[in-house]
């Protein structure tokens, strides 16, 4: 009962700071129709600006002023190049946002290094929350699953309950018809870009200081977004929300299970011999698998359900 309940705290937390990341991406693709290969990127420059400012004033500055800083940034790349190649397709989209990416990334080896930034968590919440079975919850992953929650709820409340978010989705479906009531249908893009690289930058903030921030973050957490987005369904946010918490939790416990394959297969009734698979993958733990459990769950959610968990578009 410990191994779960911990197991399941920690990958709701995980799961949610993967939210966090998803929602600014799926948000761009729903509301655009541009998959953005530098989300991760901008998640990146959201830890590394926090590590600068935190420095300066202190973390919860860097809270909100470093997210500010990205969706700035984001809203430039969009008015300046994105637009630019958006009548080309999505092809020159891809690969303007795939171009970006490089560029950030040596921007900040060259600002900040090629080592890992000592960007640590405040001491307000280094500390436990509360304690189950004699392990500690650590307060800061508390306060990153109450800021995602909070996240969440604004960006419902944005779309749902405004005047704002009946616009941006107007703007999709019928931009002529919002541009003939008088609303920048391109104005209302741009900001759509940098409120997705907003959120990024929020994660980034909130991210970069619970695991790590070094040049490399990028490339490790940009894949496992893609595969919630895929998950999830194209464009839904509800799907990512549901999405990212399945893939935090199923990694989550399968990083602590130490038993084999052959093993977990014995549990579950089926007859496994070592000659089964011809080769010795049957002592491999499944805590060694655990990194390609969200890539097998895409696999998986392509062949028997395309549009993803919640989506209405193929992928």
């Amino acid at each position: 009962m410990e191994f779960f309940t911990i197991s399941l705290l920690n990958g709701l937390s995980y799961g949610l700071l993967l939210f966090m990341l998803s929602s600014g991406l799926t948000l761009i693709f729903s509301m655009m129709g541009v998959l953005n290969f530098a989300h991760a990127s901008f998640y990146m420059l959201g830890a590394y600006f926090a590590f600068a400012t935190t420095q300066l004033v202190g973390y919860w500055p860097a809270l909100f002023v470093a997210p500010m800083v990205v969706a700035v940034i984001g809203a430039f790349f969009e008015r300046y190049a994105l637009r630019r190649v958006h009548k080309f397709g999505h092809v020159p989209e891809l690969l303007i946002t795939f171009g970006l990416s490089f560029i950030i990334l040596e921007m900040v080896q060259l600002v900040w290094g090629t080592s890992s930034a000592d960007y640590r968590v405040p001491a307000s919440l280094d500390g436990p929350l509360f304690t189950i079975y004699g392990t500690q919850f650590p307060a800061y992953r508390g306060f990153m699953m109450l800021v995602a929650v909070l996240m969440l709820i604004a960006i419902w409340l944005l779309l749902t309950r405004t005047r704002i978010g009946l616009v941006i989705q107007a703007a999709l479906t019928h931009p002529e018809t919002v541009e003939s009531l008088g609303h920048n249908v391109p104005r209302v893009f741009m900001l759509v870009f940098g409120g997705g690289a907003a959120l990024a930058g929020l994660a980034g903030v909130i991210g970069g200081n619970a695991f790590v921030t070094e040049p490399g973050m990028a490339a490790t957490v940009g894949s496992v977004i893609f595969v919630v987005v895929v998950v999830g369904g194209m464009g839904s946010l509800s799907g990512a929300f549901v999405a990212s918490l399945l893939i935090g939790v199923i990694q989550t416990f399968a990083v602590g299970v130490d038993s084999s394959l052959m093993g977990a297969a014995s549990v579950l009734g089926l007859d496994v011999t070592p000659q089964t698979f011809g080769y010795p993958l049957w002592k491999l733990k499944i805590s060694q698998i655990a990194p390609i459990l969200p890539y097998l769950f895409m696999v998986l959610i392509l062949i028997f359900r395309p549009k993803g968990l919640l989506g209405t578009r193929e992928g």
